[in-house]
């Protein structure tokens, strides 16, 4: 039992549910759960009446909750009242990200964010597969993840955004080779694809109006680098779905334009994930609230310019 699991505990309390908790908590659901079932553990009581529809406080848990808040509230004053004098940032950070994500836009971060804080390292393991972040040390993973598939209660994340994907052409491509209305006009085109694990995504899904669209895309253009996959698609050489973040600065500048806007693609989460809560210092604390900023700074630019949908964000 720690403070984060009395935390889940009182938002339980707070929401009756373990799955809407988890959500307002950026967590995975059965990460919440175990941090409920370490507390009733430790307590030696259910806190909980668990019925089919809801959860409902136990006699124990009607005592419980009211003075595990208050406990709570004085260790975060106690908290902030010295942490002004804790916070030092220094150390190395080992961080794995996306080619992509981490050639053009974590790397200039990180770039500033060093400049800030002189006394930190870096050391960067840029990988569009998943790197185990126990076996090769890593302190952050910056991954892109499907909403609700983080599932892991050994992990602990932290959401920075939501972060839609896009179809995505140069002019040039578009002028030469016409424009794409509809899904079921893809396989005449030329798709730039990623591959991952030796699976190549050829057959990119889109919604529109709830109704989903599949098209199966031919290519002679395949790459395991989501990086090399954005300067093929702003050479002109195809169409490619990347992530609104990667693709901002291009689309900004007119270089890529975004394709078939009212049919999306997949949407996606980008997360802080790490081996350890006890592993998050304030280096690591700070740098994900600057990274936060920045990426949400990259979705207002692409909704004010009339690129994104604001209410893909929602």
């Amino acid at each position: 039992m720690n403070l984060e699991d009395l935390q889940v505990v009182l938002k339980v309390a707070e929401l009756r549910s373990i799955t809407a908790a988890a959500t307002h908590l950026d967590m995975s659901t059965p990460r919440a759960s175990t941090a409920l079932k370490r507390v009733e553990k430790a307590l030696g009581v259910e806190l909980f009446i668990r019925t089919t529809r809801r959860l409902c406080l136990s006699s124990a848990g009607e005592r419980y909750i009211p003075k595990c808040e208050q406990a709570l509230l004085k260790l975060d004053q106690a908290r902030q009242e010295i942490s002004s004098e804790l916070a030092i940032v220094d150390g190395e950070l080992r961080i794995a990200t996306a080619s992509d994500l981490g050639r053009n836009l974590v790397r200039p971060w990180l770039n500033e964010f060093m400049e800030i804080h002189p006394e930190v390292s870096v050391r960067l393991n840029l990988s569009d597969s998943n790197v185990d972040l126990f076996r090769d040390s890593i302190d952050i993973a910056i991954r892109y993840v499907r909403p609700g598939s983080l599932n892991d209660a050994n992990l602990y994340g932290f959401k920075i955004c939501k972060v839609p994907s896009l179809l995505c052409a140069s002019p040039d491509y578009l002028d030469t080779h016409g424009i794409p209305l509809h899904p079921r006009d893809l396989p005449a085109h030329n798709g730039l694809l990623h591959e991952l694990y030796d699976i190549t995504n050829d057959v990119w899904t889109f919604t529109k109006g709830g109704e989903e669209f599949k098209a199966k895309m031919s290519s002679n253009r395949v790459a395991n680098d989501g990086d090399l996959v954005r300067r093929w698609c702003i050479d002109g050489k195809g169409l490619a779905i990347k992530s609104c973040l990667e693709i901002c600065t291009d689309l900004l500048s007119g270089k890529l334009v975004n394709v078939m806007p009212e049919f999306r693609p997949s949407l996606s989460e980008l997360w802080f994930i790490h081996p350890s809560r006890q592993l998050i210092t304030p280096a690591i604390r700070l740098l994900r609230e600057a990274i936060k900023k920045k990426c949400n700074d990259i979705l207002t630019q692409l909704t004010d310019n009339g690129i994104l949908d604001k209410g893909v964000l929602e």
